[in-house]
């Protein structure tokens, strides 16, 4: 009868959940520790996919209680059209949530409730992980990930955090964050959940057309090949070796193809036994970005 009753308070706590404000989530949380437990935390954007709730899983293997975010934050966009079109699936989301079993509470914000009246980022110095790669290519945008992350952490002063290794230099960025910023919490990375054919699972896929999400499997399967050659091949030969293999699929646009040491993420030129790599891919499907990463030694 008690297990009843818990779970028909959880449902009902997670229609109300989107509504409530920082300090009523604060609120709750505070009880939570009071009672001596453990508080996860998975920040996400929307649009939930198995991906996510296997962050979300890990997290109440762990913890007591798990606050799952969902917040489309403005300020790690480069580009408005992508922004504009980032799915926003809140319904869909917290159904999802609810076939997994435990206590989950689900904060959505809105930019104000985050941000005030000043939607913007602080600027951060991330001791270089910030220029490389993504980076180089998304401008300020780890700056909006370093600021979003900081008032989500904030928010809800977990004692760990759950990311996924897909944002591999994401991970390295928030962790280093957390330095930063002196917080008390443990960052925790996870495996890279895949679609059946091999592409990393992303709310992006929902974008794609079905002949597009077939295609993008050259993301992955290009990953693979690197892996299986990074033994016996330069770094350079690896390089032309990506660039041919989308070449010869003109139908996803290769934007960046990157081994790099995963300590500081700086560009490898040549491996040196002492330093493990993981390459890194981003590709366009049309208008779609795609990211990979995987991990070589």
């Amino acid at each position: 009868m008690q297990i009843e009753l818990n779970i028909l308070i959880l449902l009902r706590f997670l229609q109300l959940m989107r509504f409530l404000k920082q300090a009523i989530l604060q609120k709750k949380i505070d009880t939570i520790k009071q009672n001596q437990q453990t508080v996860g935390f998975v920040p996400t954007m929307g649009a939930l996919h198995k991906g996510h709730l296997s962050l979300v899983q890990k997290a109440l293997n762990e913890n007591d209680v798990v606050v799952v975010s969902i917040f489309v934050n403005p300020t790690q966009f480069d580009n408005a059209t992508d922004l504009k079109k980032y799915p926003r699936t809140l319904d869909e989301d917290e159904k999802l949530l609810q076939t997994l079993k435990g206590t989950i509470l689900i904060y959505a914000p809105n930019p104000s409730d985050l941000y005030g009246d000043n939607v913007s980022s602080k600027n951060y110095n991330f001791g270089g992980l910030e220029h490389q790669m993504e980076g180089k290519f998304r401008e300020g945008h780890f700056d909006g990930v370093g600021t979003v992350v900081n008032l989500l952490l904030r928010a809800v002063m977990p004692n760990r955090a759950y990311f996924g290794e897909k944002d591999f230099q994401q991970l390295q960025i928030i962790k280093k964050l957390v330095s930063i910023e002196k917080l008390p919490i443990e960052v925790i990375g996870c495996p890279i959940l895949r679609e059946d054919h091999g592409l990393a699972m992303s709310s992006r896929n929902k974008r794609l057309s079905e002949k597009q999400f077939e295609e993008a499997v050259i993301i992955y399967e290009t990953l693979m090949e690197v892996k299986k050659e990074f033994k016996r091949k330069s770094i350079s030969k690896l390089h032309q070796l990506v660039v041919q293999r989308f070449d010869n699929h003109p139908s996803v646009e290769l934007e960046y193809f990157e081994i790099a040491n995963t300590k500081n993420l700086q560009t490898a030129k040549h491996k040196r036994k002492q330093n493990t790599y993981r390459a890194f891919i981003a590709a366009f499907t049309g208008e779609v970005r795609l990211i990979d990463n995987i991990a070589l030694n």
